[in-house]
C-alpha cells in the first residue's frame, strides 16, 4: 500500500469534539504522529463508544488501519489499559498493542483488532451454531487465568464486592425505581449481600478480566482479540465465565450455558487452574457470582441512564432481573432475597423461572 500523505485535516473532519481545546491538543497530538505512523489524518471516524467516558476512533494508514483512544484524564486512568494490555499480550492472548500514548491529553494509538466483534458473528436463534465461537473464547479464558499472579492487578475483595453490590440499592431500587426500604428490608437485604460475598470470596483467585462477554472479544482468524479490560483485577476464578455465559445484551437457554461452562471447566482443570473437582460446586459458585455481578449491573445501568444521559443500557435491565430471580429461585439461601424483590417490583410470586430469558 502506497503511504498516504499524512496531514491535519480541516475543521469539517473534527465534528466528533465538542471541547475546543481537547480538539485543539488531539490535533496537534495527531500531527506528530502522522509521519511516523503513516497516518492518514482525514480518514478519521467514530469506530465505537462504551459505557464509560472513553470512546474509540479508527484511523487509516499505511499498514492498514489503527484505533484511536480518547479518554479525557480528569475522567479515565489509562494506566491500567497499558498495563492489563502488556500482561496479555505477555500471557499470549491477542489484545491491542499500544504504539502511541499521551498520558496527559488522554489520547492514545493502538493496533487495531478489526470491526466484528463476537457478539455480531452470533447467531442467537442457533445456540450450537455458536459452539466454534464461545470455544474460542473458553481458550482465550483459560490462557488468561493460567498467567495469574498475585500482587500484580487490584485485588477483587471485600470492600470491593460491597461497593459494587451498593450500586444496586442505591441507583436501581431508590434513584431509578424511587423506592426507600424500611428497616426489616434494608436488613434482609444485607444479610443476603453478607451471604453472596460471602461465598463468592471462597473461591480461589486468578487474573479478572471484569467484563469478559461477546461484546468485548473480537474476530480474529483462528482466535479471538480480547478489549474494554482496564478494570481486569484478581478475584474469584467463577467471574469471567458467568460473565461470558450471562450476558449483559444476550441470554441463552441453560442447557447451553451448562454445556459451555463445563467445557470450561474441564480445560481449566486440564489446565491446572483451582476449579475443583466437582462440577456441581463448581456451577454453584458461576450462578453466585453472577447474582452479584447483575446486581451490580442493574445498578450501573440505572446510573448510566440517569446520571450519563445513556438510556439504552436500562432496556437490558429486565435482563438482569430474570438472571436475578432465577438464581434466587434456586437456593435457599437467597429466598429471603428474592421475597424482597418480588415485593419491592410488585411481583407475584411464581411457580419457577426460565433462565434469564427475557
Amino acid at each position: 500500500m502506497s503511504l498516504v500523505h499524512p496531514h491535519v485535516p480541516e475543521p469539517s473532519v473534527f465534528s466528533l469534539w465538542l471541547d475546543p481545546a481537547r480538539e485543539a491538543a488531539f490535533r496537534h497530538w495527531l500531527a506528530s504522529l502522522a509521519a511516523s505512523q503513516g497516518l492518514d489524518a482525514s480518514s478519521i471516524r467514530l469506530a465505537s463508544a462504551d459505557a464509560s467516558f472513553r470512546r474509540y476512533l479508527r484511523i487509516d494508514c499505511a499498514a492498514g488501519s489503527r484505533i484511536i483512544m480518547d479518554a479525557p484524564p480528569d475522567k479515565e486512568n489509562c494506566q491500567s489499559f497499558v498495563k492489563v494490555a502488556q500482561l496479555m499480550q505477555q500471557a499470549g492472548l491477542l489484545a491491542p498493542e499500544v504504539l502511541a500514548w499521551d498520558e496527559p491529553n488522554g489520547f492514545m494509538l493502538l493496533s487495531d483488532l478489526g470491526t466484528q466483534t463476537m457478539m455480531q458473528a452470533i447467531d442467537p436463534a442457533q445456540p450450537e451454531a455458536n459452539l466454534g465461537l464461545y470455544l474460542k473464547a473458553v481458550d482465550a479464558l483459560v490462557v488468561w487465568q493460567t498467567a495469574s499472579k498475585p500482587d500484580v492487578l487490584p485485588p477483587y475483595d471485600q470492600p470491593l464486592l460491597q461497593r459494587e453490590l451498593g450500586l444496586f440499592p442505591e441507583w436501581y431500587l431508590g434513584r431509578h425505581r424511587g423506592l426507600t426500604l424500611d428497616g426489616a428490608q434494608q436488613s434482609t437485604l444485607d444479610a443476603a449481600f453478607a451471604t453472596i460475598m460471602a461465598q463468592n470470596l471462597t473461591w480461589p483467585q486468578v487474573y479478572v478480566h471484569r467484563d469478559f462477554m461477546p461484546r468485548n472479544l473480537m474476530v480474529a482468524a483462528n482466535r479471538l482479540g480480547v478489549l474494554d479490560f482496564q478494570d481486569a483485577v484478581y478475584g474469584p476464578i467463577t467471574y469471567d465465565v458467568a460473565s461470558l455465559m450471562r450476558d449483559a445484551f444476550l441470554s441463552w437457554d441453560e442447557d447451553f450455558c451448562l454445556d459451555i461452562t463445563v467445557r470450561y471447566w474441564e480445560r481449566a482443570r486440564r489446565a491446572g487452574l483451582p476449579v475443583g473437582d466437582d462440577f456441581g460446586e463448581f456451577y454453584r459458585g458461576v450462578e453466585w457470582m453472577g447474582l452479584q455481578r447483575h446486581l451490580k449491573v442493574a445498578g450501573i445501568f440505572a446510573r448510566l441512564t440517569l446520571r450519563d444521559g445513556k438510556p439504552q443500557y436500562l432496556a437490558d435491565t429486565p435482563r438482569f432481573m430474570g438472571y436475578i430471580r432465577a438464581t434466587c429461585s434456586r437456593y435457599r439461601e437467597l429466598k429471603p432475597l428474592l421475597r424482597l424483590l418480588d415485593q419491592l417490583e410488585g411481583v407475584a410470586a411464581p411457580s419457577g423461572y426460565a433462565f434469564g430469558r427475557v
